[in-house]
């Protein structure tokens, strides 16, 4: 069931039934939330015109991944880049895909997510390894620095490998902010009182989504880079790209 094998230069694990190549998260401790480094660096940009607009929208929300606080993360294997069309048609047959245009994009969920998830073998990532996976060891705004990411850094279609291993983070993976990825959270709107590992915070409403600055690709100006930040967080509310996680391989696995 599992292939261990090289992908990019880089060890991964390889689900064989339906091709979907993991990378192992190695297990350590970060700082989960918006820092404030990350807010004076986010003000910076907007000062010296890398904003296209005001920045106002981010900052009013940004109490919703605050406070910051030290997560424990144990190891684990994650999808290197969201369930294309065809990845997620391995397990729903009669999935059709309304966004895409090839089966090598991201599927994007909606009526089908439950149908989904439940047809997993696979679990989702809570919220913290989520961001752990996505900061890959760093704390700037992204791993690639306290830059404004653009457009060149969204990926919605896998095809592609060299574009794909170009954007991949030091845990290898890629696409990490792309599209709306859930998370099994329920959606709560900041991390108070929030558990000091990575288990997800359960309960009764929306499960949290991180990314989503593809989905509103082309960018019209505005501030849609900033759903590419690592720690940009937000409620479910219509389509999902799906990123599954899954326990790492014993040698018999």
């Amino acid at each position: 069931m599992w292939a261990q094998e090289t992908v990019a230069g880089r060890p991964a694990w390889r689900h064989t039934p339906s091709d979907v190549v993991f990378r192992a998260v190695p297990g350590g401790t970060f700082r989960m939330g918006l820092s404030d480094e990350e807010l004076i660096a986010a003000r910076a940009l907007e000062r010296i015109g890398e904003a296209d607009e005001s920045l106002d929208c981010f900052f009013a929300a940004a109490g919703q991944a605050r406070p910051v606080r030290e997560v424990r993360v144990a190891p684990f294997l994650i999808a290197r880049h969201p369930l294309t069309v065809a990845q997620a048609r391995h397990w729903l047959p009669e999935y059709e895909e309304a966004f895409a245009e090839s089966d090598t994009e991201t599927a994007r969920l909606d009526e089908d997510l439950d149908d989904l998830l439940e047809a997993l073998p696979f679990r989702l990532p809570s919220e913290a390894e989520w961001e752990y996976a996505a900061r890959a060891g760093t704390s700037t705004l992204t791993f690639r620095g306290n830059v404004r990411p653009d457009e060149d850094q969204v990926l919605g279609d896998f095809a592609d490998e060299e574009r794909v291993a170009a954007n991949e983070n030091a845990f290898g993976l890629a696409a990490m902010g792309s599209a709306n990825e859930i998370c099994a959270d329920v959606w709560i709107p900041h991390f108070t009182d929030a558990p000091a590992d990575a288990r997800p915070r359960t309960g009764d409403g929306p499960r949290v989504v991180r990314g989503g600055g593809g989905d509103l690709s082309p960018w019209q100006g505005c501030d849609e880079w900033t759903l590419l930040l690592s720690a940009t967080r937000g409620p479910y509310q219509d389509f999902t790209a799906v990123r599954p996680v899954a326990p790492v391989p014993t040698p018999s696995g």
